[in-house]
């Protein structure tokens, strides 16, 4: 009875395949739940694509693209601290290559674990992490292995800060660059300008670029008439009309209906949040899960592995058994099975 993950793959490859061929040099990233896929098979997915460096966000996801049999080269993308008990003990393995974002750490790097290899990263707009190539000390990077110069665009990075930016880091030190949040034709007109290797790092583009190659459905557990005012649930609230309440699996341990906040910049994104407080406000709000050709609302909110859907009217729409499309944030969700068909 769990909420299942499908992928068609054949499709869900020919999606990272052309776009391989659009990006030379493509880094893909696993980081977090896997971008809903889960770190070991995107790990795999890497392996069989043919690619020999993997990015995760943080050391201490190393371990869990090994187990997808991935042997290449691993670059964790948040940057070392010496606070990071597993990043520090991962500095003596090969095939790790760390993310420096300070002076100070670049030079505790050299003096205590020389040989380390490096990618030092450069200050962008995000202003998240990252130096000015002007505070390197050539000599650090002298004691380490100089594995490049990473620059982390924002969402709408444009070649031209790419560009700015890496001149700026090959002025110090010549290496190889790697970006992100470029198009790929800005990606390629930077790759051919260069006289230095280039690599993007690419997550959400490769992985769930082609949406429908993917879908996630969850299980009707059971179906209850119900009469308006009848109370229900945990809370014992009444119902606001005759229909049912479907009981379908997934809640907030799978991820179900969490969403991040968005900034409120347009008149119709306020109008949108308060047409959703309304309905909250109601007791109407609405749920992912779409039963009969449409969304239906959440009778109460999600328990931990379920959830409760009242459909209004003389037919549930559904029957115990059934499978219902449900929408999910790939990036916060965790599905009970994947299928590959």
């Amino acid at each position: 009875m769990p909420l299942t993950l499908t992928i068609d793959d054949a499709r869900w490859e020919k999606h990272q395949r052309d776009l391989l061929d659009q990006v030379p040099g493509l880094v893909p990233v696993a980081k977090g739940n896997g971008y809903g896929f889960g770190l070991e098979l995107l790990a795999d997915q890497a392996r069989r694509l043919g690619l020999t460096t993997i990015a995760v966000g943080i050391a201490q996801e190393v371990d869990a693209v090994r187990a997808g049999g991935w042997d290449g080269d691993i670059v964790v993308l948040n940057p070392w601290r010496p606070f990071d008990a597993v990043a520090t003990g991962q500095l003596g393995d090969p095939s790790v290559i760390v993310t420096v974002s300070r002076p100070e750490d670049l030079a505790a790097l050299a003096r205590d674990h020389a040989g380390t290899r490096v990618l030092v990263e450069i200050e962008t707009a995000m202003h998240r992490h990252g130096l000015q190539p002007s505070q390197v000390n050539p000599a650090d990077l002298d004691a380490l292995r100089f594995e490049g110069w990473t620059i982390h665009l924002p969402a709408n990075g444009s070649l031209s800060d790419a560009r700015t930016l890496a001149t700026a880091g090959l002025a110090v030190r010549t290496g190889p660059i790697w970006v992100s949040h470029l198009s790929a034709s800005d990606y390629r007109a930077l790759h051919d300008e260069l006289d230095v290797e280039t690599h993007m790092r690419v997550g959400t583009r490769l992985w769930l670029g082609d949406k429908g190659s993917y879908r996630t459905t969850a299980t009707v557990l059971d179906v209850h008439p119900i009469k308006k005012g009848q109370p229900l649930g945990y809370h014992q609230h009444g119902a606001a009309k005759d229909g049912f309440i479907l009981i379908i699996s997934g809640g907030t341990a799978h991820g179900v209906a969490l969403a991040a906040p968005v900034p409120q910049r347009t008149l119709r994104q306020r109008g949108v949040t308060v047409a959703q407080g309304i309905l909250d406000a109601t007791g109407r709000t609405l749920s992912p899960y779409e039963v009969g050709g449409k969304k239906r609302s959440f009778a109460e909110p999600p328990h931990m592995h379920s959830s409760m859907i009242f459909v209004p009217g003389p037919d549930p729409l559904a029957r115990v058994g059934d499978e219902v499309p449900v929408t999910t944030r790939m990036t916060t969700v965790l599905t009970d099975e994947i299928h590959r068909a």
